[in-house]
């Protein structure tokens, strides 16, 4: 009896999935597809950009047992290039492949082996294979802050046993971007970028006497988090309009319509608080 008890409630049990589904795309992906093209396509590579935080996932009460997971995604390089190959709708950067070189100089060893062991057809030698293209520009940084509960708060009412409780937290992930020319080494442009991630939880209760003996009580409540992995997308995107932005406020690099550029600059001189890099004000007080 005991055994068809515990069968009947296996019976029960529900799985839950959703659908597979692409990508969000946010504000900030919007705003870097809709940048309008460069005078000039830049070649760029990017090596690797790493979680500097050294931070793990904190241990729940009920687990347990000890979590190593890291607290935030550990494929930030992947995130870079995919953003820098979506500036201006893939018209800014030539993209290079230099996080996994490796693989890439591998197999061009073995394409040339093989020509070498297997010429074309008449034993004419094959033409070799021509040269990898080179970056102009490295991208360089890391996420370098993941810091949690820099703000939490709550707020509850109960009358007569029946009450709702809210509590929020906020936590923040900072990421640096940098420029370096390839040609001299020197750091062209450098920028950092915010994003905030809100938890919100709403429980809900029922704590009551109904008759002689007899107590009622219910809770309920669930909980919303905005996933790291997407905050650190979006810190990411706003790096790279960001980079974009001061090599132009810079003279390194411009946009293809002047008039869009100077549209584009002045709001990004709002968004920064104003500040304007020395050598543009200098220029700006000769004009």
């Amino acid at each position: 009896m005991g055994l068809l008890a515990l069968g009947g409630c296996a019976s029960s049990a529900r799985t839950f999935s959703g659908s597979p589904s692409l990508a969000t795309r946010e504000s900030s992906l919007e705003d870097l597809l809709a940048l309008p093209p460069p005078r000039q396509k830049l070649y760029v590579g990017v090596f690797a950009f790493l979680d500097q935080t050294g931070q793990h996932k904190p241990a729940q009460p009920t687990q347990g047992f000890a979590d190593f997971s890291f607290a935030v995604t550990q494929g930030a390089t992947n995130i870079l290039i995919n953003a820098l190959h979506d500036a201006g709708t893939g018209s800014w950067f030539h993209v290079l492949e230099r996080n996994r070189l490796p693989d890439l100089l591998q197999e061009r060893q073995i394409i040339r082996a093989n020509r070498i062991e297997f010429p074309a057809p008449g034993g004419a030698p094959m033409q070799p294979l021509g040269p990898l293209l080179n970056a102009g520009i490295i991208l360089e940084g890391g996420i370098v802050g993941y810091d949690s509960n820099t703000v939490t708060g709550g707020l509850g009412a109960n009358y007569l046993g029946i009450g709702a409780t809210t509590q929020y937290s906020k936590d923040t992930v900072s990421i640096y971007i940098r420029a370096v020319s390839v040609l001299t080494g020197e750091i062209l442009a450098s920028v950092t970028a915010d994003k905030t991630i809100y938890s919100v939880s709403l429980d809900a209760s029922i704590f009551k006497y109904v008759g002689y003996n007899k107590l009622l009580q219910a809770e309920g409540g669930f909980s919303t988090n905005e996933p790291v992995t997407l905050c650190v997308k979006q810190a990411i995107e706003l790096g790279v309009y960001a980079i974009i932005m001061e090599g132009a406020l810079k003279g390194l690099w411009a946009f293809a319509d002047g008039d869009k550029q100077k549209e584009l600059l002045d709001d990004y001189r709002q968004t920064r608080g104003g500040i304007v890099p020395a050598p543009v004000a200098a220029s700006m007080k000769h004009s």
